[in-house]
Order: structure tokens, then C-alpha cells, then sequence
């Protein structure tokens, strides 16, 4: 991922709530979020180059997302995937804390990240060009490629965005058709508002916006992800072609029964 926004423990029955744009090379190769196949229990999407994922979730409710920390120039070609970090949380069995504390221990191995591990009761964050793992309090974040909370323009935007949909559902869900238009946000930032990366300045505007278009590089996807107190749970992905036009939906769901405001009684 490249821009998230995350309710935790501040909507009533919704003790997780995500939104998120992936941005990507147009032509890296990707599976559509799904159940895995072989591996019911893990709905995600998946890269198809270095495998693992970005964002996703289990059958019991574990959630992990990542994004890149953007640092041109520190990369390193033979750093492990990434992706893989999302997935081995998916995978496991381990505390948050646990997970995170070991990996604590060897992020230097790897390009820069921000990390996001929990379930339905608890959530943890490590950027291993930050401080070490930490539990998040309840409350709304935001994250795009510097650490938490780091309030680049297009974050802000979004997160504001997120905060007022949310005051506007009152004590249900926002519309996921709501989420996919905060999320579809081409608002470019101004020029002395950007953040200073290293990169030149026509790729930092480009960037710039919440949502991005561009013939070899945008927005791939958006999802939304919701887990619930009673233990449903609730992924959506909206996936973009070059030209910013929707190609695609998945709607993936488990568990019990919920009523959505912009939806009747559906199976979860």
C-alpha cells in the first residue's frame, strides 16, 4: 500500500476499519484480492513477482499491511520481499508483539517499511526506519511512505476525509462506494507543501495526490476492510487500469450476518 487510513477501536461493532489505495508499476503482475487458493483461510490479493502481499486478512480475523518508505537511492536490488512480511503474519500464529519484536531484530535486512499487524482485538505498528514495535491505542491513523502519522499533504486530505465519513455513519459503517471516492482523490498538492524525498520535483508532484494516474505508474487498487466485533468480516478491492477507470471488483466476505447502511442483511 501506499496510503492508509485506519480506524481502531472508534466505531461501535467495527474494531478495525482500513482504507487504502496500492500504487504500483502498471506492468508488475498481481492477482486480484481472492481467497488463496489451497489456502482458504487467507483473503488478499498477491503479488505475482515477489510473491506475499501487500494487505489482507484471515478466516480468524488477523490483518497485516505494508507500505514502501520512500528513501531513493537506499534500495538495495537483493533486500528481502517485502511482501513477504504481510503474508508471514498471515501465516503464523504469534502475538502482534511477538512478530514484531522479532523482526525488530533484523530490520536492517530489508528496504524501508512501515508494518501494521492485528486482529480484531489488538494492533501493532514497526517502521524499521523508526523507533521500535509499538501497540496503537484506539484512535484514527494515517500512513503513506514515511512513518506513521507523517502528515504528507495527500494523507491529511484523506484522513479528514475518513474522520468526517465516519462522524457522518454515526454509529454504523461508512458506504463502501463512500470509501472508493475519498480514496479516488486527484487533488495534487501545492509545490511548497510536498515532501522532500530526494526525488526530482515533477515525481514528487505526480505523486502528490492521494489518488495518482500515470501511464507506468498509479493507482492499482483500493480496498477497504472491515472486521467485526461479532466476528465477520468484510474485504473490498476496486482495481484501476493506466487510466484511472475502474477494472475490476472484488467483494470477499466470512462470518456472520451484518446490516450495512448502504446495503440489506448480507452474509459476511
Amino acid at each position: 500500500m501506499c496510503l492508509v487510513v485506519l480506524a481502531l477501536r472508534s466505531i461501535p461493532g467495527v474494531p478495525v476499519l482500513v482504507a487504502a489505495n496500492r500504487d504500483e508499476f502498471h506492468a508488475r503482475p498481481t492477482a486480484p484480492a481472492a481467497r488463496w487458493p489451497g489456502e482458504p483461510a487467507i483473503h488478499a490479493g498477491r503479488d505475482l513477482k515477489a510473491g506475499g502481499t501487500w494487505m489482507g486478512a484471515t478466516q480468524d480475523n488477523r490483518f497485516a499491511l505494508v507500505t514502501n518508505y520512500r528513501e531513493p537511492g537506499r534500495n538495495r536490488a537483493d533486500a528481502p520481499s517485502r511482501g513477504a512480511l504481510v503474508e508471514g503474519w498471515l501465516r503464523g500464529a504469534d502475538t502482534a508483539g511477538d512478530y514484531l519484536t522479532r523482526l525488530h531484530a533484523q530490520g536492517e535486512r530489508y528496504n524501508g517499511f512501515n508494518l501494521i499487524v492485528g486482529d480484531a482485538g489488538r494492533a501493532w505498528y514497526y517502521g524499521n526506519r523508526g523507533d521500535a514495535p509499538r501497540e496503537l491505542p484506539a484512535g484514527i491513523y494515517g500512513l503513506s511512505n514515511h512513518l506513521l502519522d507523517t502528515p504528507w499533504p495527500k494523507l491529511a486530505r484523506v484522513r479528514q476525509a475518513f474522520e468526517r465519513l465516519i462522524a457522518q455513519a454515526g454509529p454504523g459503517l461508512p458506504a463502501t462506494h463512500a470509501l472508493y471516492a475519498m480514496l479516488y482523490d486527484l487533488t495534487p498538492a501545492d509545490d511548497a507543501e510536498l515532501p522532500r524525498t530526494g526525488l526530482p520535483l515533477e515525481r514528487e508532484r505526480m505523486l502528490g495526490s492521494p489518488f495518482i494516474v500515470s501511464p507506468e505508474y498509479g493507482t492499482r487498487a483500493s480496498t477497504v476492510l472491515a472486521l467485526h466485533a461479532a466476528g465477520g468480516a468484510e474485504l473490498h478491492e476496486r482495481r484501476y487500469d493506466p487510466q484511472g477507470l475502474p477494472a475490476g471488483d472484488s467483494d470477499l466476505s466470512w462470518g456472520r450476518r451484518v446490516r450495512r447502511r448502504d446495503q440489506s442483511a448480507q452474509r459476511l
